[in-house]
């Protein structure tokens, strides 16, 4: 395989590792919050707030949601496979983008090596296969800084050093927000100390770049604003925030693991990482550039996950430097022989790598293929879904009162209306669910008299909550 274009190469070791399985697991975690908001963006045509139970989510930016919605559009289905489509191309892309843009920078084994560290460390893995902001947030991420360390090696201009960089960044807002920033700016700020370019930050190109990532969220950001209820959104976003870095959202027993849990996502690359000597690069240029990325690892690693309320998923974005940081480490053989080696005559890494590509790929092309046909038997979102289609013709509307977050919504086969309360449930509708604070409000309604309301169904949700399915008849 390794003679194969690095191209061709990356796009078979994705194939294999993202695609098997991809869409026979149910929908877990936020899945849903990243799913339902599109399929409402696509029923209602309004794409700039999303909503989730029929109420506006201000949690989150909404360009998960619009590839999901664009995936489902483009294919013509919605299932688990086209929602999560996105998140493996998003995946995709940052591998294809190491052996292109950064080929010039890390040559041919570099860029490779990076691009299939980028693929098969264990953060990837288990982010790249959901649809999950992480995903698309940590790629969006990882294509700019891989463009401005490229163009800045190459020493291209500023104007495209500064300005393409930051329309990735931009990107990155309207998907997660501005934290991405800290990641970027800690590869930018290390490798201009560790090469005394400090004067590349004041150049113009730098500012207009700003101004075009602002530019990129503000034109979803005012029109939301303008759309819902300003005070509610910031305050929202503030508390997020504020939660995550005062300790409001913090448990020791948590919090101690945090690191640890976090290092795990960067095996089993990260292995190698002890046997690596700076005094091995060819050049001086080469070790600064290494130093420089060491520090970019380190100084946001090691913060955010001391932050009280920090997930080890939050540090992800060090995945791109440190894939780069390994590439170049591969591409001069920097590393020390571990002493059970011995001594061979050729150079031990590439059957280490080869080891652990191939591991990825079996875990792609076996693992999750047997996983999924033992966890079909544990559904716990699908399974409800199926009880309550059982019971509501596909021919019929649903109404849904005041549901909450309910990925089942997803699997629905009848169509879904949300509503507020029981009084909004109109006259001629047949089906409807609620909660069990309404249920007795159901059982008692006269409004559509001479029917009444009656209890078909009542099931619990994979985090125990009880949802009433009631059918108005005679």
């Amino acid at each position: 395989m390794s003679r194969l274009p690095p191209p061709l190469l990356v796009i078979i070791v994705w194939a294999a590792i993202y695609l098997p399985a991809l869409g026979l697991f149910e929908i877990k975690g936020e899945e849903g919050r990243r799913i339902l908001p599109a399929v409402a963006m696509l029923e209602s045509g309004n794409y700039i707030v999303p909503q989730v139970g029929g109420e506006p989510y201000y949690r989150k930016p909404p360009l998960i949601n619009w590839l999901i919605a664009a995936s489902f559009k483009i294919f013509r289905v919605r299932n688990e496979w086209t929602a999560r489509i996105p998140s493996v191309l998003c995946v995709l892309a940052v591998a294809i983008a190491f052996v292109t843009v950064a080929r010039a920078s890390l040559g041919r084994v570099g860029s490779t090596m990076a691009a299939l560290v980028w693929l098969t460390n264990l953060g990837t893995l288990e982010k790249g296969r959901l649809v999950e902001i992480e995903a698309l947030y940590i790629s969006l991420c990882g294509l700019a800084i891989i463009f401005w360390l490229s163009w800045w090696h190459q020493k291209r201009s500023p104007w495209l050093m500064w300005i393409v960089p930051f329309v990735f960044l931009g990107l990155g807002w309207l998907a997660k927000g501005p934290t991405l920033l800290f990641f970027f700016y800690a590869v930018v700020f290390a490798i201009l100390w560790q090469s005394k370019q400090w004067r590349l930050l004041l150049h113009p190109a730098h500012f207009v770049g700003i101004i075009v990532m602002l530019g990129i969220f503000a034109s979803w950001a005012i029109p939301f604003i303008q759309m819902t209820e300003a005070g509610r959104v910031t305050q929202k976003w503030s508390s997020q925030f504020v939660g995550r870095v005062t300790g409001e959202i913090f448990h020791f027993q948590v919090w101690i693991l945090t690191i640890p849990r976090a290092l795990a996502y960067f095996l089993p690359w990260l292995l190698l990482l002890p046997l690596l000597r700076l005094g091995n690069f060819r050049d001086d240029r080469q070790q600064r550039i290494a130093r420089a990325l060491i520090w970019a690892i380190a100084v946001p690693f090691t913060i955010i996950n001391l932050a009280p309320g920090a997930a080890p998923r939050y540090s992800l974005p060090v995945m791109t430097p440190f894939s780069w940081l390994l590439g170049m480490s591969f591409a001069a053989e920097a590393f020390v022989r571990p002493r059970w080696l011995g001594s061979p005559e050729k150079p031990w890494w590439p059957r280490v790598a080869a080891i652990f590509v191939g591991l990825a790929m079996a875990a792609g092309l076996i693992g999750y293929p047997i996983a999924a046909p033992l966890f079909k038997h544990r559904q716990k979102v699908k399974s409800v879904a199926d009880k309550i289609n059982a019971a509501v013709p596909q021919t019929e509307q649903l109404y849904a009162v005041d549901p909450n977050y309910q990925p089942l919504f997803f699997y629905m086969h009848a169509p879904v209306t949300y509503v507020s309360t029981v009084e909004e449930v109109p006259y001629d509708a047949r089906y409807f669910l609620v909660r069990p604070h309404d249920e007795q409000t159901a059982l008692r309604s006269e409004q559509w008299s001479p029917r009444h309301a009656h209890q078909v169904l009542r099931v619990k949700d994979y985090r125990d909550q009880t949802l009433v399915l009631f059918v108005i008849d005679a």
